[in-house]
């Protein structure tokens, strides 16, 4: 759907976040005589009533009789569509859209096609995937956009010329759908993987998994970019898109720390500014990605040393009293905690987990823990309880501390004394090498004391002494 299309119609939007209000700016330019409903907050209302507009109304009450009312509601992607007043409307013949799918029918060509654009993927590592895809096609010289889920919505990258060659777009399971529901195709599409999340938006892991491969199989990219190492990608059936598959041998993949591209072994990467080997590994769905778009690959993977990480992602703080911190707090599931963990295998560390509880069942990181577990674990939020009661068998055989905590900052201060006293030699303030850790990857989202995982990131980073300013910065949003 073009933004034209709402010209004429009965038009609400629903949220006021940064994508509300770049749906509310993008819908004005084009249409400033079109008038809008908009559905927000208390919290929001005097913001949007501050804009003047006397074609704007607002309302701080959507309910299914009001949402019913209008034939198009635009809605943020935090905003469920399976909210029983959405469901109800629907049935009623409202339509839902979002941003994203204004974005896709604005930028269509006559085959259907948005060209150039790079749709990412993934319940881990969709940032850093995009954000290196863009640093490496800007390394080629072409000009890039990286924006979606990200931090930058789609419709607010400016309109001005000379247009990006290509798009790097991030995509929570959110939106998806969106780029579907939008009827044009994107160019490729990047698919890392799928694990349980965000259960509380989508009702149940099926109907999450559905919409997150929506992408896949309603979008049906030109090529899609999929993981050979992911079960639930490696049984799917695309028959209206090409595949390439990452992580297999006659592709881009890895053995142990070195990059090959089939036979050819290409660069190691054991030096390369991505921390795990998860990450390691979406280097060669970046490659992979490249060369769907009929580019040459190999010479641009050495770029990836000049990949500046991104805050909140495993991201090394520095040192305190000779322990690490590393704040991962965009860790949302449990195997992303699980992930962080084998970053520092080997390492003395002591991990805080928990706290929105979406009902995620915890039985793979427990099942590991078993297995082999850090110095300590400290739990905390909303879900913390729970983790520790299936914790608590395991603790007591394998001799980790296992201890609660009220707060982050009591989590903190257990998990350094857990590792006070450890330091092994040679961890001084320049050597974090072999330093302790003390890793906040929580395997749970942040609402409650938190807005959201960058708060709650930057939070720790203001405890343990660091300035949470020069920690929270993404290089290259937006077009370059």
């Amino acid at each position: 759907m073009r933004i034209s299309a709402l010209d004429g119609r009965r038009v609400a939007l629903w949220g006021w976040g940064s994508e509300g209000r770049a749906a509310y700016r993008a819908i004005r330019a084009r249409l400033p005589a079109l008038a809008l409903t908009l559905f927000c907050g208390d919290d929001e209302s005097d913001d949007a009533r501050a804009l003047g507009d006397p074609r704007l109304v607002i309302e701080t009450v959507a309910s299914a009789e009001r949402l019913s009312a209008f034939e198009i509601v635009l809605k943020s992607p935090g905003i469920s569509p399976y909210r029983a007043e959405a469901v109800i409307a629907a049935g009623q013949g409202t339509q839902f859209i979002g941003g994203t799918a204004l974005w896709f029918g604005e930028h269509a060509d006559a085959d259907g096609v948005a060209a150039g654009t790079v749709c990412v993927t993934g319940t881990k590592g969709k940032s850093t995937t995009s954000s290196l895809l863009a640093h490496l096609l800007r390394m080629a010289g072409h000009r890039t956009a990286l924006a979606g889920n990200i931090g930058l919505p789609l419709l607010a990258l400016p309109e001005a010329p000379p247009a990006p060659a290509y798009w790097a777009i991030e995509l929570s399971s959110y939106q998806t759908g969106d780029v579907a529901a939008s009827g044009v195709r994107p160019d490729v599409a990047i698919a890392l993987n799928v694990f349980p999340e965000h259960l509380d938006w989508h009702g149940s892991q099926q109907r999450y998994v559905e919409d997150k491969l929506r992408l896949l199989t309603g979008a049906r990219p030109r090529i899609a970019v999929l993981n050979a190492n992911d079960q639930t990608l490696a049984a799917l059936s695309l028959p209206d898109s090409e595949v390439r598959w990452f992580g297999r041998e006659d592709g881009w993949h890895l053995r142990g720390d070195a990059l090959w591209r089939g036979n050819e072994e290409v660069m190691d990467t054991a030096s390369l500014p991505l921390p795990g080997r998860h990450n390691r590994s979406n280097l060669c769905a970046v490659l992979t990605a490249i060369e769907a778009l009929g580019l040459d690959a190999r010479p641009l993977a050495a770029h990836a040393a000049a990949f500046q990480p991104l805050p909140h992602r495993l991201q090394w703080l520095g040192m305190r009293d000779g322990i690490g911190f590393v704040n991962d707090s965009i860790s949302t599931t449990p195997h992303a905690s699980l992930a962080a963990l084998d970053c520092f295998r080997g390492r003395r560390v002591a991990i805080l987990i928990g706290g929105h509880d979406r009902g995620i069942d915890w039985d793979a990181f427990v099942a590991a823990m078993r297995i082999e577990a850090p110095v300590a674990i400290i739990t905390m939020g909303q879900n913390g309880p729970r983790i520790l009661e299936q914790l608590a068998p395991i603790a007591a055989q394998s001799g980790f501390l296992l201890s609660p905590a009220v707060d982050l900052a009591d989590a903190m201060r257990q998990g350094c004394e857990a590792l006070a006293g450890e330091v092994l030699p040679g961890a001084t303030d320049g050597d974090p090498a072999r330093a302790p850790v003390l890793l906040m990857s929580p395997g749970a989202p942040s609402y409650g004391p938190y807005r959201g995982f960058v708060e709650r990131g930057r939070h720790f980073a203001q405890l343990a002494g660091f300035d949470p300013d020069a920690i929270s910065s993404i290089a290259g949003i937006g077009i370059a």
